[in-house]
């Protein structure tokens, strides 16, 4: 099976020092992209209540960086129990507790205000960018896709795990801009910064089971 390389983690990290520092100084075809995105999204959501209904429901309770990480855990749990899998359990809950650290740091260095709205659909706490939702579905979704490979699974089961993981990372994204809690590039920085995390993480598991003896 390939092993992860060095030049993925720096792929990844390039494009998400970009998009933060553009964040950072406000640049301003980002934030009228963003604003264009935003006002166009919340007009769909007000006209249909019961989508957006259905989205709240998605966004706060089946992809809620909660319910990640409960999942997260669960598996740890089950690595352990099924397989003495220690260090890999140990390994899947601290990258979750690390991407949660990281991703509440950038929210308070960067501050960005949430869209604002005279007529709500939704609500959100904590400064804007990254997308928490977004970040913690592409860690857990990535981190279990690849334990899920590593353990030899292939075929329909395979490709039906890809189609779950694709399906709750990008609904999470679409979710918090419809609701109008996010701007776009919030997702998108949620997105490359949990895919950052993830290659660093396999990265860190792979060289640590080269020297395992």
């Amino acid at each position: 099976m390939s092993r992860q390389s060095p030049r993925t983690t720096l792929l990844l990290a390039l494009p998400s020092a970009l998009l933060l520092t553009l964040v950072a100084i406000d640049w301003s075809p980002l934030l009228a992209l963003d604003e264009d995105t935003a006002r166009t999204t919340h007009r769909w959501a007000v006209r249909d209540r019961d989508l957006t209904q259905t989205f709240r429901v998605l966004t706060d309770w089946v992809w809620d960086p909660v319910t990640m990480r409960l999942l997260c855990a669960g598996v740890a749990l089950w690595l352990v129990w099924r397989r003495a899998a220690w260090w890999t359990a140990l390994w899947l809950l601290v990258t979750c507790a690390v991407a949660a650290v990281v991703q509440q740091a950038i929210k308070a260095g960067v501050a960005r205000p949430r869209p604002v709205w005279p007529d709500p659909v939704d609500s959100a706490r904590f400064a804007a960018f990254p997308s928490g939702h977004a970040m913690t579905a592409t860690v857990v979704c990535g981190l279990l896709l690849w334990l899920i490979r590593e353990h030899g699974v292939r075929g329909p089961r395979w490709y039906g795990a890809v189609a779950v993981a694709t399906v709750s990372v990008l609904g999470v994204g679409l979710t918090r801009v419809w609701l109008g809690v996010h701007w776009f590039s919030d997702v998108l920085g949620g997105w490359l910064f949990g895919a950052l995390v993830v290659a660093g993480a396999v990265l860190v598991h792979e060289r640590r089971s080269k020297v395992r003896p």
